[in-house]
């Protein structure tokens, strides 16, 4: 196992603890969290939390149990970690992991992006692109009827490389590119085992990974303090700066997109009324990714009740306008209808919770599903009255360079 006082600096970056967490990644054990406040890395797994394929509002209580339950076995303050599906299809991954270790944020000297050897990859875009233009017309005459107002589509891309995909480079190069992003690193069971395990003790090592970079927060608490930051609306960036504070402007007066973001602000700040008083709700900014504008909107709260945990919150407000749609029970079913993939974890939420509450869960996004040699990933764009077709393929290919750019695939979409 890598240890914490590898230095690091043949890869450009300063050698600060969080540069050693991220070094110290090991894939297939290990769990790493990096937000713009601070990293996380969890190695090892005392035990998994069981019968997680549950109905969605009891997992909340299943965990709080079995962090109790940790409590019986002398552990201080136990924690879990790990991954939540998008729909009901698959259960929840979440572990309680043998050490955890954190760190001070990223603080990082990259004199130019960290790259790897573009691999030889075969490549097969799920749907086709003509065929993903088509869902979207098909949806737009949905909406013109009535149906709904707002469904988010994805499509995928299917890479198989000719050896094993290089995880840890990839988390390397996801981190390091963009560390004010939430990037993350998670171990799942392979395709065809849930990966539960009913007590305490040695766990299954596991050999699929879904890592990611997500640019936005479900929902934190710390203490009785709460922050969700929705994104919804968004413009592809520019290597042309003129064009790309031309792109960032046009994001900021876009009524389309207003409505957009509008439509999922109401909805979190309507899913966390219930638990918060004085919620603050200031105007959308527009903030950047290395390949995205977004509107975003820094939404504040305190708890009316402490007992109420980080993983009940992110319950509550999953899955959000931003992945789904409006109404959300209609779009899910449309979603379903449409997309000709399982979401599996893709546009779920990857994070942490403790035992006292508080933790810090992102939206699944700008991820890959990786297993051995092969690749999944996936990207999607909100479709409303008024979207154009081509725009929402253009979209979704701009999103799918944030993992492509960490493999050197720049140039696959």
């Amino acid at each position: 196992m890598t240890t914490f006082d590898t230095e690091i600096d043949s890869i450009g970056v300063v050698a600060d603890d969080a540069a050693r967490l991220l070094a110290a990644y090991e894939a297939g054990s290990s769990f790493f969290f990096s937000a713009p406040h601070s990293v996380l890395l969890a190695r090892g797994v005392a035990a998994t939390v069981p019968k997680t394929h549950c109905a969605r509002e009891e997992l909340p209580r299943r965990v709080s149990d079995f962090l109790y339950s940790a409590t019986e076995f002398g552990r201080r303050n136990p924690i879990v970690v790990g991954a939540v599906p998008f729909g009901g299809s698959l259960p929840a991954h979440l572990v309680m992991p043998e050490e955890v270790v954190r760190a001070a944020p990223l603080n990082v000297v990259v004199p130019q992006a960290p790259r790897s050897r573009a691999p030889d990859c075969a490549v097969r875009s799920v749907p086709t692109p003509a065929e993903y233009e088509r869902s979207v017309s098909r949806v737009l005459r949905r909406m013109a009827d009535g149906e709904l107002s707002k469904v988010v589509l994805a499509r995928s891309l299917e890479l198989t490389a000719g050896g094993p995909v290089d995880v840890r480079g990839m988390l390397r190069n996801l981190a390091l590119a963009d560390p004010a992003s939430y990037t993350f690193a998670v171990d799942l069971p392979r395709r065809g085992e849930d990966g539960t395990r009913d007590s305490f003790g040695p766990q299954p090592r596991l050999q699929r990974t879904f890592l990611g970079a997500s640019p936005e927060l479900l929902v934190s608490r710390r203490g009785t303090q709460v922050r969700s930051n929705p994104m919804a609306g968004s413009r592809p960036r520019s290597a042309d700066p003129v064009e790309d504070r031309r792109l960032a402007a046009e994001l900021s007066t876009s009524d389309k997109d207003h409505r957009e973001h509008a439509a999922v602000v109401d909805a979190v700040v309507q899913a966390l009324r219930p638990f918060c008083g004085n919620l603050g709700v200031p105007a959308p900014s527009v903030v950047g990714t290395g390949a995205m504008w977004h509107l975003a909107t820094e939404i504040t709260g305190e708890l009316r009740d402490p007992a109420t945990s980080s993983l009940e919150l992110a319950d509550a407000l999953h899955p959000t306008p931003a992945v789904c749609g409006t109404p959300v029970q209609r779009a899910r079913e449309v979603i379903a209808e449409t997309e000709p993939f399982e979401r599996g974890y893709y546009a779920g939420m990857v994070g942490w919770c403790d035992a006292a509450g508080d933790g810090e869960w992102v939206v699944a996004i700008r991820c890959a599903d990786i297993e051995a040699d092969s690749l999944r990933l996936f990207a999607g764009a909100g479709i409303l009255a008024g979207s154009d077709p081509a725009d929402e393929l253009a979209e979704s290919a701009a999103k799918f360079r944030t993992a492509l750019s960490a493999m050197g695939l720049d140039q696959v979409v």
